[in-house]
């Protein structure tokens, strides 16, 4: 086995402390930050040579997907936590990722906010999660609040399956191609794939932005419908990876 440089030693301890203590891999940026790498490049090229050395495993163009391999383990002598899993969210006492809000919550739902969109027996209406804020521009944090609970007809949402619907506001006016303003609300069904052409919510490095989606060969093109902005392109050799959590089966404007 191929011996580690003091950096490369540095960053596999670095990845496998953050999985004991946090129980979810750092994301590229994060590592870059830990380790005083300022190139996104410079620490995805120290990840390849971790990988080819046989000491971290990685998933095709996902983030917080790093997980080291026994050998690794073993040479940083961090006690490894189980089989690390790549998460969905932080613990339950840290910052909730867009995603986890997105999965489902537990309880009643809020009464902070309840408006009925259209009209119908209360029994009919559904309820969805209202999780914040995000861009229709360039990606941007997402706001990792749940902001409300709204009650909706179900005919908002199409024909496809309701479960895991969750609403949240768009800013920004890169999708104004498709009749998506700035202050909206779209409707979203949580879910990891897409179809081509599709209008998706996708996470790059922790942002998420609103986007169609074009896998294209070895990266992905996430295109805003405004002819003035150019597309978002994700290669698989990049650093930094995209995620989708979930596709835009609806879209309200309150006049």
């Amino acid at each position: 086995m191929e011996e580690l440089t003091d950096r490369q030693r540095a960053i596999l301890e670095y990845v496998a402390r953050h999985i004991a203590e946090e129980r979810f891999p750092p994301t590229i940026r994060e590592i870059g930050q830990a380790m005083g790498i300022r190139s996104t490049n410079g620490v995805n090229d120290h990840l390849k040579a971790l990988e080819r050395k046989g000491y971290l495993e990685r998933g095709e163009m996902k983030s917080r997907a790093l997980v080291p391999t026994r050998l690794a383990w073993k040479t940083v002598g961090v006690r490894q936590p189980g089989q690390p899993q790549v998460p969905t969210a932080p613990a339950a006492d840290g910052p909730r990722t867009l995603r986890a809000l997105a999965g489902g919550r537990s309880g009643p739902p809020s009464p902070i906010g309840a408006p009925r969109l259209v009209g119908g027996r209360d029994d009919d209406l559904m309820d969805v999660p209202l999780l914040g804020r995000v861009a229709a521009g360039a990606p941007i944090l997402a706001a990792e609040n749940h902001e409300s609970t709204m009650r909706i007809d179900p005919s908002l949402l199409g024909r496809g399956s309701k479960e895991g619907i969750f609403a949240l506001r768009i800013q920004g006016d890169s999708m104004i191609g498709d009749g998506i303003l700035d202050g909206d609300l779209v409707f979203v069904r949580s879910q990891p794939t897409a179809r081509t052409g599709e209008i998706v919510v996708a996470m790059i490095e922790g942002e998420a932005t609103v986007k169609r989606y074009y896998p294209e060969g070895d990266r992905i093109r996430l295109q805003p419908s405004n002819p003035a902005l150019a597309p978002i392109y994700v290669h698989g050799r990049d650093a930094r990876a995209a995620d989708i959590v979930g596709i835009v089966v609806g879209v309200f404007r309150q006049i």
